[in-house]
């Protein structure tokens, strides 16, 4: 009897432990998930009111005899999601919400376990949000996240419907060909981590306010500038206003628009400009002659082209897009680095140190790379609007600005503009390809690496707090036609026989930037009577002063002339009188004056003299 009950006894510790065994087999989802495999089918149903409704359909097969699953959590990378329904065959299922620093995580309870090797079982998820497409101005976006781990999903297949009013995407990421545009379907390969990112419109439009704050602490005047936003190869800028009017707005050989003022010593001045943009996804021809381009060549601090770590790596990858593709893939951007304001780091030593860096850094050693194989670079710093800092991050520590590279592209003969630092951050979003809407140039920096300083570093000690950018998406943007005005300094009258110059001033006054262009002048009778001449573009508030010259005329020439100034429909003539140098009523009359005075002082010296030599003994 009691060998019977240790027996039994025995029997049971053993049953226990099994039976504890069994359930820990079975609840742990780190040992059960390799024994599942699931296949998703998402579709993405984007409505007319910017909302998304989402439609998970979830396979998951049981690949072994051992174990079963009764529950399931799906992670998504939203932060606001509403409407929440699930169910399996066998009805509905109540979601358990939790949030996490991925987004919002769905826990699911199934009301059908799947029992035995090679069962499967069908659950749907469905549930609306606003984070999937946006109206942002004049631009529909359509973001989708990634996956982090591609492994997890036997299939992972991707529905995008869209409204029918949106017809005709400007880009998808990535890019898919032959397909329908309203129903567009991506694989799990084509997902990837880096995501689906599609846009329709032709143009963004921001409006700004920009703040800078100068002054003077020395003894004496100086002269300063500001750099104002340009009008470039993918955008069009234009100028409401500038308080207080600058002496001048003049273009750099880079392109920006330096704002010109005089301070006085001890003077203070804030200075607000005000205006609007319209962003091009595709940028326009902007041929630059061979001589010009030279100087995009050359080495400058932070792009350290002659150092031979930079030279052998540029002679490695050889095009742009090799250098884009290896920043990409082997720096790392360091968010902790946006808060510590760390130095510039240049492109030497972010050869040295690739897992912490920002956006300055891949622009550096992107155009030194660049630069060093022969290849024209340059780096833009401005505005760029994102809705996810930790994909697309800004890190330019004042006002929260960006910067990234562009290189002259000869066979399209323009500045292409490219973002590895996002290319990165977002885990593989193309960003050489095709930019997007969302990058505002504010300054180029070619010429010189450290200049000009981008709007939001204007500063001074009491105003490192203030937020001086301030930039909103804006719906109209009127296409303003070149207005300026013509003048000139050319005298009334000349001497014959001795030089006619003179100069004529035009002056910017409109919103938007006048073109290069050409002046024609001409006259009658002076020579040269056909003068054209190229002229440079005028930002908006600018001016630009050209000297003119003609021929001597022979000295005993005697006649009116006309010069007449035309650019485009504008025009403006100048009548010059041209006369022998003896015929100057002034010269006469001095002349005689002169003349009386020499007589009258003769007579007076000779009577002088004469009374003296006759004088009585």
């Amino acid at each position: 009897m009691i060998n019977d009950t240790i027996y039994f006894m025995q029997k049971f510790v053993i049953f226990c432990l099994l039976f504890l065994l069994f359930l820990f087999f079975i609840f742990n989802p780190s040992f059960a998930s390799s024994n599942f495999t699931t296949d998703y089918y998402v579709a993405y149903i984007v409505k007319d009111d910017a909302s998304t409704h989402v439609v998970f359909d979830v396979n998951l097969t049981n690949r072994t005899s051992d174990y079963y699953a009764s529950s399931y959590d799906v992670q998504l990378g939203f932060e606001n999601i509403y409407n929440i329904n699930a169910y399996d065959p066998d009805g509905p299922i109540t979601p358990t919400i939790t949030k996490n620093k991925q987004g919002k995580n769905i826990g699911l309870d199934f009301n059908k376990k799947v029992i035995g090797i090679d069962n499967k079982l069908n659950f749907k998820l469905s549930f609306d949000t606003q984070d999937v497409a946006k109206k942002n101005g004049e631009i529909w976006q359509i973001d989708i996240p990634g996956l982090s781990s591609q492994n997890d999903f036997n299939a992972f297949n991707v529905k995008v419907q869209v409204p029918s009013f949106l017809k005709n995407p400007v880009y998808i990421k990535p890019n898919i060909k032959g397909l329908d545009l309203q129903n567009l379907v991506f694989s799990k390969d084509q997902l990837g981590k880096s995501g689906i990112s599609v846009a329709y419109g032709e143009f963004q439009i921001y409006e700004f306010i920009l703040l800078y704050h100068l002054g003077n602490q020395n003894l004496f005047p100086i002269k300063t500038e500001i750099a104002i936003p340009p009008t470039t190869n993918y955008q069009e800028v234009q100028i409401d206003d500038i308080t207080p009017k600058p002496q001048d707005v003049i273009a750099d050989q880079d392109g920006n628009w330096l704002a010109q003022y005089v301070l006085s010593p001890s003077q203070k001045v804030n200075v607000k400009v005000k205006g609007r943009v319209k962003i091009s996804l595709t940028p326009k021809e902007e041929f630059t002659p061979k001589e010009k381009l030279k100087v995009y060549l050359k080495e400058q601090p932070f792009w350290q082209t002659s150092n031979e770590n930079i030279k052998n790596l540029a002679n490695t990858l050889k095009t742009p897009m090799a250098i884009y593709e290896y920043l990409v893939k082997n720096l790392k951007y360091d968010f902790t680095r946006i808060d510590l304001g760390k130095k510039r780091l240049g492109a030497i030593e972010t050869l040295k140190n690739p897992s912490s860096v920002v956006c300055l850094e891949f622009t550096d050693l992107f155009i030194a790379l660049a630069r060093a194989m022969g290849i024209p670079a340059r780096e833009i710093n401005g505005f760029a609007y994102t809705q996810n800092s930790k994909e697309r991050p800004l890190s330019l520590i004042k006002d929260i600005l960006h910067a990234w590279p562009e290189y002259y592209d000869e066979t399209l003969k323009t500045w292409i503009m490219v973002d590895p630092t996002w290319g990165n951050t977002t885990g593989g979003v193309d960003y050489f390809h095709t930019l997007d809407f969302d990058h505002f140039a504010f300054v180029i920096k070619g010429a010189d690496s450290k200049y000009p300083v981008s709007a939001g570093g204007y500063k001074l000690p009491e105003d490192l707090t203030a937020k001086d950018v301030n930039v909103s998406f804006a719906n109209n943007f009127k296409d303003s036609n070149p207005a300026f005005t013509i003048s000139s300094t050319f005298s009334k009258a000349y001497f014959s026989n001795l030089p006619i110059n003179g100069k004529i001033v035009v002056r910017n006054i409109g919103k938007g930037v006048v073109n290069s262009q050409s002046a024609i002048i001409t006259t009658k009778y002076l020579y040269p009577r056909y003068q054209k001449i190229n002229l440079d573009k005028i930002p908006p508030f600018g001016s630009l002063t050209i000297p003119i010259a003609f021929n001597k005329t022979p000295i005993l020439t005697n006649t009116a002339d006309v010069v007449t100034i035309q650019i485009q429909n504008e025009s403006i003539s100048k009548e010059l009188k041209i006369y022998p140098l003896f015929l100057d009523l002034r010269i006469i009359f001095g002349g005689i004056l002169i003349v009386s005075i020499a007589i009258i002082l003769s007579l007076i010296t000779l009577k002088t003299w004469g009374i003296s030599i006759f004088k009585p003994k």
